[in-house]
């Protein structure tokens, strides 16, 4: 008698696999329209770092730079990025995360695949993408109109600027976390914001400030970047302080991470 072998049965499509790069990039593109929907944030983290350096650049002019080595042109450009990172990315950032937490945005997309630090970068990268493209702008508008010319030392500058881009989201997240509201989020980013725009050699170039004063201001989280920037662009920092800078910014990235995994909070306090 034989006995007949039955056919296995075909095997169903498999599905489309998810990467962690689809679902930030489809994070990323629902962050992108809420800003774009959210009138405030979208006006500060677009138009105020256009119009910041056009504001202060009667006051470069007033300073005396002829022993420093500097230029108008080098003294705004960086500064011009710096505020970029600090209003479209930092600033627009503690409003975001402040928002999803308090409307439990944050609390439902952990309940799905997303892991908590796909969460943070997919939010994060809208306001990343506007900061770098409206640093590029920038920096091809000032090398226009005010004669920088290319910098020197560019690896020097875009070293500074990615830092700059990773630095910051991670501030963000870490100020939102201390935060009861959206409201109550911009005011706790205001210190960090205003210190920084004025002591991180933004408006004061560190070579025209004392140096015991400047010594400190070096080690705030946006000295770093201007640092490189601006020395990537005249060619005067040395080995011994691009790798000072480079330490810098490096330490605040590794307190800001651990700050966001340890206190970063993902439900509204009730």
């Amino acid at each position: 008698m034989s006995t007949e072998t039955a056919a296995p049965a075909p095997l169903a499509p498999a599905g489309p696999t998810v990467t962690a790069a689809g679902r930030m990039t489809s994070l990323a593109r629902a962050e992108l329209t809420l800003i774009a929907r959210s009138r405030a944030t979208f006006f500060a983290a677009v138009f105020v770092p256009l119009v910041l350096p056009i504001s202060f650049r009667s006051t470069v002019e007033d300073m005396d730079l002829k022993a420093t080595g500097l230029s108008v042109g080098s003294v705004i450009l960086p500064s011009a990025i710096g505020f970029s990172l600090l209003f479209a990315v930092y600033s627009s950032l503690v409003s975001v995360y402040a928002a999803r937490r308090e409307e439990l945005v944050l609390k439902r997309l952990r309940t799905g695949e997303l892991r908590d630090a796909e969460i943070l970068t997919g939010a994060a990268l809208p306001s990343v993408l506007i900061g770098l493209v409206q640093c590029l702008v920038l920096t091809a508008v000032c090398a226009a109109l005010m004669d920088v010319g290319t910098p020197e030392a560019p690896l020097l500058a875009v070293l500074g600027l990615l830092l700059g881009l990773a630095m910051w989201p991670a501030l963000a997240a870490v100020t939102a976390s201390f935060s009861r509201s959206v409201e109550g989020a911009q005011v706790a980013a205001m210190p960090l914001l205003l210190v920084s725009m004025m002591a991180s050699g933004t408006v004061v170039p560190f070579e025209v400030m004392p140096d015991r004063l400047a010594s400190v201001c070096e080690l705030l989280p946006l000295s770093p970047v201007i640092t490189l920037i601006r020395g990537g662009w005249t060619g005067n920092l040395s080995g011994y302080e691009a790798l000072g800078a480079v330490a810098t910014a490096v330490a605040w990235i590794v307190i800001a991470v651990f700050a966001v995994r340890k206190w970063f909070r993902w439900e509204p306090r009730r």
